[in-house]
């Protein structure tokens, strides 16, 4: 399959991305999947799964209608209505037999922190994680990640994936980092080596490291995956800087520990083998 890039993002203007602004001016606009695609390839991707960015059923539609017409889009991590649990029944019933592999909400614009301690969110996730479905929390550091702990923690038959671990922050890495920690440490848990930037600028490269080596270390590659988050870097450096610095933190590791990061993780979790070939 090569190496799959598990959080890229294709979006159209116009649709309900509430949050895109005026002063997001680079990624304010629409996003083609041939322009998605070449961001990708330049991360050494050939696969790659479509994240939501919007908490529509328009945003899911439009990306699970690209990735039955394009073969490298291997999956689609969409949105249901996760506080109302008759809803999500029925729409994974209508989903039933197309490339959804996972389920996410942007929790993280959520006033309420137990958001995902209530029980109606609860029920829906227990129907999603029913379906075989991974459940992605969003920049969760810090308001949503000790929920999504608990989470993890109550749930065990549903795998709840930390996108961009966690968005490490510029201060309170202590916080950040215990809370990581915790969370890791529930085997039905992984996380993302993307989004590793604020607003587009990257980490410094010593930052980069120890958000690698804190995943390698209480992850394990055999629950990391690697991502672009294009187009978010064009808020910032660019596409090049990022995948140059995941070039160089990947040229570390061994043979075994690359094939994890690069594949084996996004395939098992987002269960990519069972995928149906597209024209």
């Amino acid at each position: 399959m090569g190496r799959v890039d598990a959080h890229l993002h294709i979006w159209q203007r116009p649709v309900e991305y509430s949050w895109l602004s005026d002063e997001l001016a680079p990624i304010n606009r629409s996003i083609s999947a041939a322009e998605a695609r070449a961001a990708s390839k330049r991360f050494g991707c050939e696969r790659a799964v479509l994240v939501q960015a919007a908490d529509t059923d328009a945003d899911t539609e439009f990306m699970l209608a690209l990735a039955e017409r394009h073969d490298w889009i291997v999956g689609v991590v969409g949105w249901v209505p996760i506080e109302k649990p008759d809803a999500v029944r029925a729409r994974l019933a209508e989903l039933a037999g197309r490339p959804l592999v996972g389920i996410r909400a942007l929790v993280h614009d959520q006033p309420d922190a137990q958001l995902l301690d209530a029980e109606p969110v609860r029920e829906s996730l227990r129907v999603i994680a029913g379906h075989g479905l991974a459940f992605d929390v969003p920049d969760a550091y810090p308001h949503q990640l000790p929920a999504a702990t608990r989470l993890a923690r109550d749930l065990p038959e549903l795998t709840v994936v930390l996108d961009h671990m966690g968005k490490p922050p510029a201060a309170d890495r202590e916080g950040w980092e215990a809370a990581v920690r915790a969370f890791a440490a529930l085997p039905n848990t992984a996380a993302k080596l993307s989004g590793l930037h604020h607003g587009g600028k990257a980490l410094p490269a010593h930052a980069q490291r120890q958000v690698w080596d804190l995943g390698l270390e209480h992850f394990g590659p055999a629950r990391l995956m690697l991502g672009s988050d294009f187009p978010m870097p064009l808020l910032g450096d660019g596409i090049e800087v990022l995948a140059d610095a995941s070039e160089e933190l990947l040229a570390a590791l061994t043979a075994a520990e690359r094939e994890a990061i690069e594949l084996a993780t996004a395939t098992r979790i987002y269960g990519l083998e069972a995928s149906r070939p597209r024209a």
